[in-house]
């Protein structure tokens, strides 16, 4: 979580508990509470907590106190304090977006998935366009391994923030995990499925493990002589190992099992003129 947003999102909190305080005929001083906010800011734990310790004992339970503590409590990694400290600020200040998204973030730290999740998607409605909410949301989805709910908060990431890299990064994992989740759901159900040994096929070939890849291509083959797209990337592998003949007898086949596909119709026809521009 990047502590500069933590402590940014305590300002506008603060003008507002300055309104509350006006209304609190036990109210503390105002100069005390912007001293606590600055030492907190400064990084002073000590002297901050102080502050806000000192204005709970003279009786003033505003949000703003509560939910300082919590920031102080999460950044000593006191995850269970700082959930009951944002739960307060929460009764008294139940539509505050920044206790929700903290209150989730130190749930996850307490491996509190379930209940983290629920947390964090209420942020989200009163936040929607704070990265960190869809961040911290995506994590806790990935957490309970509900992929598509986190491919959608990554999603909703890079929408905000199109030019960040690390949002891209995390989305493109998050369909890799969503595709070995696939893929385990499948073994499952049949440990010499076709798409099985596709899948893996698929997987060789892109890590340039060619021999491996025809080879598990052909157990696919064997277990469903019919199935589309086997025959396609066979003859794709050899025309990239510059074998044009096995190539050509492969997407012929291919072909034969779907005689419209554009795929294989395209790549006949580069096969095609790959022999012919080797010719001698």
């Amino acid at each position: 979580m990047n502590r500069t947003w933590i402590l940014a999102a305590l300002v506008p909190f603060f003008i507002y508990a300055g309104l509350c305080a006006g209304q609190n005929a036990t109210s503390p001083d105002q100069e005390q509470l912007a001293k606590g906010i600055a030492a907190l800011r400064a990084g002073d734990l000590d002297s901050a907590e102080k502050v806000f310790t000192q204005a709970l004992n003279q009786g003033v339970k505003i949000p703003l106190i509560y939910h300082n503590l919590g920031v102080i409590a999460q950044e000593r990694g006191q995850h269970e304090q700082a959930v009951a400290r944002f739960r307060e600020t929460l009764r008294l200040q139940p539509e505050f977006g920044p206790a929700h998204l903290l209150l989730g973030v130190n749930l996850l730290a307490l491996g509190e998935n379930a209940e983290a999740a629920r947390e964090l998607k209420t942020a989200e409605k009163l936040m929607p366009a704070e990265p960190q909410v869809h961040l911290q949301l995506a994590r806790a989805y990935d957490t309970l391994e509900q992929h598509f709910a986190a491919i959608d908060q990554y999603q909703q990431l890079t929408r905000l923030a199109p030019q960040n890299a690390e949002y891209v990064y995390l989305l493109a994992r998050s369909w890799a995990d969503l595709s070995q989740s696939s893929l385990k759901k499948i073994a499952k159900i049949d440990s010499n499925s076709a798409r099985l040994h596709q899948a893996l096929s698929l997987e060789l070939w892109n890590q340039g493990k060619y021999d491996q890849a025809l080879s598990s291509f052909r157990k696919a083959e064997d277990v469903d002589p019919k199935l589309p797209e086997i025959h396609l990337a066979l003859a794709q592998i050899y025309l990239e190992q510059k074998k044009y003949d096995e190539a050509l007898g492969e997407i012929d086949r291919e072909l034969t099992l779907v005689p419209d596909s554009q795929a294989a119709l395209g790549t006949r026809a580069k096969i095609a003129a790959a022999k012919a521009a080797s010719a001698p």
